[in-house]
Order: structure tokens, then C-alpha cells, then sequence
């Protein structure tokens, strides 16, 4: 009886172990739409970074500050809080940066983290609160094989067929850190991305954010 109790006590703990590691969502809302994303478990630092600046409210009344229409939008930087019309943005974040955990490929929907130029980061590492999503185009089976080949990485044929199927950017594999996904809401990419811009790829109309965690 005493045993059984035993072994009952460690499978419960190891149910809350699991339970730790439980995929997180978030929710970017904007005027456009809303768009929910599952965070990576595969990616520890960049998901519970993330997930701290969120419950921080970090992200609340920032920006889309760079939008590229079939290339992806770009948010997080704290000075585009409030930021008049002729401000040039895209250097601002929290102080920080996070180690480089790349690896997952950039399908249309994800979401991945900004960083500075190798010339200055050859580490690769990530920018503290700097994010972007991707929007990208569909590739080809003939693109995907010279892309693997220019690359040298080796893409399974699930991969391919949704690059093929869904679009992204394959051209930034292996070079940033993707760390999420959306779940929901794909269409307020394309309704973000078609806007108006002017210098420095800013929106002509401010497109603000806000970012609830959702379990």
C-alpha cells in the first residue's frame, strides 16, 4: 500500500512537471483583426522572454513600425510608442538581446525575432523585444530545391509542400529565430501588409497592438 502510494505521488509530479511546459498562446489584437499565436516549446528563452514582456504589457499601444508587402510585419520597439509621424524606427528594444535558438523554417504565420546584421551579431542573436511575422510568398518545388542547395539544408517533403502550399520566406532559414506560430486569424497579415507606407517602410496610418497571454 505504502508503494503504491509512492508511485502515485511520482506520477503526479511528474504530470506537473509536463504540465510546465505547456504550449503557450498569445493574442496580438489590432484594428485590423486579431491574430493568435502558439509559442514554441523548442524555444525556451525567446517563448518565456516573450511571455514575461506581455504579462509586463510591454507591447500594449506599439506599433507595427515596418511593413513590407509578401516579405512580413514588424513590431516592438518601445519607441514606437507614441512616436510622431516623421520618427525613423527599428532601434529600440529592452536593453537585452537573447541567445539564438534557430532551427524551425519561416512558413507564412510564423513568428520570429528581429535582430541586427551579422557584421555586428555574428552570434545571431535576437533582439530583446523586436518580433516580426511572416507574410512571404508560395514557393516552387524548383525554388525550395535551390534554396536548399544555395543554404545547404535539407527541407522533408512536408516542409517543401507547405512552402509550396502556404508561402513564407525561406531565404531567412537558418539565419533568425522563429518562435511561434498563428493559429488564427492568417488574414490580418495580408489586410497589415498591404498598406500604405512611407520612408523606412513605416505605415502611412499607425497600426498600434496590444498583447494578451492567453492561458
Amino acid at each position: 500500500m505504502i508503494k503504491e502510494i509512492f508511485f502515485i505521488c511520482i506520477a503526479a509530479l511528474l504530470i506537473t512537471a509536463c504540465g510546465d511546459d505547456k504550449t503557450r498562446k498569445v493574442r496580438i489584437e489590432t484594428e485590423f483583426g486579431d491574430m493568435t499565436f502558439e509559442l514554441y516549446n523548442s524555444t525556451p528563452k525567446h517563448r518565456d522572454n516573450f511571455v514575461k514582456l506581455v504579462k509586463e504589457s510591454f507591447y500594449n499601444d506599439l506599433l507595427f513600425h515596418r511593413v513590407m508587402n509578401g516579405f512580413m510585419i514588424q513590431g516592438g520597439d518601445p519607441e514606437s510608442r507614441n512616436a510622431p509621424p516623421e520618427q525613423r524606427l527599428g532601434t529600440g528594444g529592452p536593453g537585452y538581446m537573447i541567445d539564438a535558438e534557430i532551427g524551425a523554417p519561416h512558413f507564412k504565420g510564423t513568428l520570429a525575432a528581429a535582430r541586427t546584421p551579422d557584421s555586428v551579431n555574428p552570434e545571431k542573436k535576437s533582439s530583446g523585444s523586436q518580433f516580426y511575422i511572416v507574410q512571404g510568398r508560395p514557393q516552387t518545388a524548383q525554388s525550395m530545391a535551390q534554396m536548399a542547395l544555395s543554404k545547404s539544408i535539407q527541407y522533408n517533403q512536408e516542409q517543401i509542400n507547405k512552402y509550396v502550399q502556404l508561402g513564407g520566406t525561406p531565404n531567412l532559414d537558418m539565419e533568425y529565430t522563429v518562435f511561434g506560430e498563428i493559429v488564427d486569424g492568417m488574414e490580418v497579415i495580408d489586410k497589415i501588409a498591404s498598406l500604405q507606407t512611407g520612408a523606412g517602410d513605416r505605415p502611412v496610418q499607425d497600426i498600434k497592438m496590444k498583447i494578451r497571454l492567453l492561458n
